[in-house]
């Protein structure tokens, strides 16, 4: 496997009113043109983790490579941070236009990721008019518009009603699939082992906090899966016994 990105002996710990709590204890991994979801128990750290790939925390020690030149990161957020003021269409290109470009290829390009998330004809609309699932839909856009090389994800669909979270799963995974964007990694946390094996080729698993790698599991089998065969019951045993080790 060559790796998109590696991390390398990543700790890190949180310290308020001189007490140090260590949450990340020597994180290494390599992650190559897959998809990886990140689980574990609550608090261990795996929100953490992703946001230090993403640049937003800096590691206590360690380190993260992105291979290759030009490697860029885009980030769904658990809850849509849509800004008020401004369109689907102007939301979506305002990373576009922070980076330099002009408003007229941000919106450019703004449409074209509107389209594959299904949302052309709603590029007028404030966030106010939205649904919860047509907002992360306009997070999901906006994540893909800056072209990343590696897409983050953090629990992205747990706030979203049953019906719409199994369908923008499915979208995500067409998306993937097909290869029609630049996106070459996925990296998702999770809290549902269900969905982290209906969707990714790797599961990492991580201890309690400080949170080392528990195990690693990878899912041979094959897209579109059947949660009740029994290769999917018996990784999800698998998954199981290691959070709960």
């Amino acid at each position: 496997m060559t790796p998109v990105l590696s991390l390398v002996e990543v700790t890190k710990s949180f310290r308020q009113n001189g007490r140090v709590l260590p949450v990340l204890n020597g994180i290494t991994l390599d992650v190559g043109e897959e998809f990886v979801a990140i689980l574990g128990p609550s608090g261990c750290g795996k929100t953490t983790l992703l946001r230090i790939i993403a640049g937003l925390e800096k590691p206590d020690g360690g380190k993260v490579v992105f291979h290759g030149e030009g490697a860029r990161v885009g980030f769904i957020f658990q809850f849509p941070t849509l800004l008020p003021w401004l369109t689907v269409l102007d939301n979506v290109a305002l990373p576009l236009r922070a980076n330099g470009m002009s408003w007229s290829e941000a919106r450019e390009r703004a449409r074209k990721y509107l389209s594959l998330v299904g949302l052309q004809a709603f590029e007028d609309f404030y966030p106010r008019e939205l649904s919860g699932g047509m907002k992360q839909r306009v997070n999901i856009a906006r994540a893909l518009a800056v072209e990343p090389t590696v897409l983050l994800m953090d629990e992205p669909f747990s706030n979203l009603d049953p019906l719409t979270a199994e369908s923008l799963r499915s979208e995500i995974l067409d998306l993937w699939t097909l290869g029609v964007t630049t996106v070459r990694a996925i990296i998702m946390v999770t809290h549902s082992v269900d969905e982290a094996i209906f969707m990714a080729d790797r599961l990492v698993i991580l201890t309690p906090r400080p949170a080392k790698i528990a195990g690693i599991v990878e899912v041979n089998i094959p897209r579109p899966r059947d949660r009740r065969s029994p290769e999917f019951q018996k990784l999800e045993d698998k998954v199981y016994e290691l959070i709960s080790a």
